[in-house]
């Protein structure tokens, strides 16, 4: 059996705010401070982006915000010790001493830009606290009346890993690999998902799922993909 959920609806994007996030991300705006910005998740951000850019493109300015990041975190580190040093000479020194300490911040400067170019050592840190806010559990969750699910012809479930779901991509490798159900409060956006050897299921109590709950964790599937959110059995 296949199940549909819905959650509360995430908010719709108009379509200016989804090149204000395309052209901001290009110029080096983050996944996090545009999705804290218009007021939306981090997937919509993504998705967006992607379905503009394609999946190469995306994931060079991936790396090119990274590095800029990094560049930029390095300037700063510099304004500061600069500004430190400058602090510590004495305000009546000769020209001959503060020459001499221009010299020696410089020198100093030019040591530390050797670390410019070292990239983080564990990625996976950045995505510990992340997961933590990816799902929600089912008994926190507000169904809506009717959901829509895809089944095969024999009303079998379609199940699928979570790194099928490119928006979900920044998890973790253990959760990527999770056994997943999808459900659609859409009618239309169901058929759209649905081929030739399918059928779209209509559910139209959703307490199913929490009923089914222990059910579909004994098959190993303990989460459900809705829209932008992900539900943990």
């Amino acid at each position: 059996m296949l199940i549909v959920l819905k959650l509360d609806l995430a908010k719709r994007l108009t379509q200016e705010e989804k090149i204000k996030i395309i052209d901001s991300f290009k110029d080096g705006d983050t996944i996090e401070n545009l999705s804290s910005k218009f007021n939306c998740s981090n997937s919509t951000v993504i998705r967006n982006i992607k379905r503009e850019v394609g999946e190469t493109i995306y994931k060079e300015l991936v790396k090119k915000n990274k590095d800029l990041i990094q560049k930029n975190n390095f300037l700063d580190n510099s304004n500061v010790l600069h500004n430190e040093i400058s602090l510590e000479a004495p305000k009546n020194e000769f020209t001959d001493s503060t020459t001499a300490n221009k010299i020696n911040v410089e020198r100093n400067l030019q040591s530390f830009s050797e670390f410019i170019e070292i990239s983080p050592l564990n990625f996976e840190i950045e995505n510990t606290p992340r997961k933590e806010f990816s799902s929600v559990p089912i008994e926190e969750i507000e169904f809506p009346k009717i959901v829509y699910m895809i089944v095969d012809k024999k009303i079998e479930l379609e199940i699928k890993l979570l790194k099928d779901f490119p928006e979900w991509e920044f998890l973790p490798d253990d959760d990527l690999n999770r056994k997943t159900i999808e459900i659609f409060f859409d009618l239309k956006l169901a058929k759209k998902s649905c081929n030739k050897e399918q059928k779209v299921l209509k559910v139209p109590n959703t307490n199913v799922f929490r009923i089914t709950a222990p059910f579909l964790l004994a098959r190993g599937i303990s989460r459900i993909v809705c829209a932008e959110n992900l539900i943990a059995l």
